[in-house]
């Protein structure tokens, strides 16, 4: 089937490019594609490009990939090239999905039904960088995709529909982020059809209460602080499985990464946070400031990702063994 809409589309990770897809597949014309540049990435640190542009080089489609949009900003001359493109680029309405740079008023108001940004929360709750890892990490029991009609403010537009997921206690950000693509580009495309049918879509402005940010991960996060619950550390294990990882060190300066994990009971527990107090091909298991976690996937530096009984077969750890505690924020 095809349609008259003009999508220009603006993205970067996977998440954009499988909302891409399913509006290019979808019959939606895509005229132009904004994304991020092509960044270092794998062991060679070769220069890659995003998914995004990945899929669009595939299928023909038109690619810019400015530094910036703001003529205020760094690269004013890139900038004001990219916002004369949009300008000569015969669209309807722009869709943003994990684009990575700031959209400027002067850009929002270039289509001519506006940005419609495709956010993976359920607004305003983890409003900014990463609702995902956010939402596992908190212990929240759903998320979702909200879509939203974008303004200069950081996700605080009016919302114009969602859809809810439960998070299970299973989820990593890998199977959350995944499913989270695939609800976003369904719900992108079902309102593509219904403004392309009606010429407007309605939207909620966002309620004040419930606001949070998910502020963006950084590496340093990844320090597992063993005084902390048994259960909190493990959602931060799946919030961080891909990136950065769940990190334990060793007295002896040893670091092992931490993939799964799950909370035990340690009832009558005397040992001190970070002590090993079982290892088995079950796990390992160590003891927190409220219960104890098992660990059951683990990679040492340089290494692969391992179930703890193959991961055993090559390093030594015993119980009475102690993680370091980190610094106390």
């Amino acid at each position: 089937m095809s349609h008259s809409l003009r999508v220009i589309f603006a993205g970067t990770p996977e998440f954009a490019a499988a909302a891409l897809a399913a509006i290019h597949s979808g019959g939606f014309p895509v005229p132009l594609v904004l994304t991020r540049a092509d960044q270092p990435a794998g062991r060679g640190m070769k220069m890659q490009a995003s998914p995004v542009k990945r899929y669009a080089q595939e299928h023909g489609i038109a690619v810019a990939q400015p530094p910036s949009l703001r003529r205020a900003g760094k690269y004013p001359a890139e900038a004001a090239a990219a916002i004369d493109q949009l300008r000569a680029t015969p669209h309807d309405v722009m869709v943003v999905a994990a684009y990575g740079l700031i959209l400027p008023q002067e850009v929002l108001e270039i289509p001519p039904f506006g940005c419609i940004n495709i956010h993976a929360s359920l607004l305003p709750r983890w409003r900014g960088a990463a609702p995902i890892h956010r939402a596992i990490e908190a212990g929240d029991a759903e998320t979702g995709i909200t879509l939203m009609q974008m303004d200069a403010g950081l996700d605080t537009g009016a919302m114009i529909s969602e859809t809810r997921t439960p998070i299970s206690d299973d989820d990593t950000t890998a199977t959350l982020h995944d499913r989270l693509a695939q609800d976003g580009a369904k719900l992108i495309v079902e309102a593509l059809i219904e403004l392309e049918r009606n010429g407007k879509l309605a939207a909620t402005p966002q309620p004040a209460d419930g606001v949070t940010y998910a502020e963006k991960i950084a590496k340093h996060e990844a320090a597992l602080d063993w005084r902390r619950p048994a259960a909190a550390l493990a959602r931060q294990v799946r919030a961080f499985d891909p990136f950065p990882g769940g990190v334990g060190t060793l007295e002896d300066g040893t670091s092992i990464k931490v993939w799964s994990a799950a909370p035990v009971d340690a009832p009558g527990n005397s040992a001190a946070a970070g002590t090993i107090m079982a290892v088995s091909a079950e796990g390992v298991v160590v003891a927190c400031g409220e219960g104890a976690l098992r660990l059951t996937q683990l990679q040492k530096p340089g290494g692969k990702r391992l179930p703890v009984r193959e991961f055993l077969a090559g390093a030594t750890l015993a119980a009475g063994q102690r993680f370091q505690l980190p610094e106390a924020k």
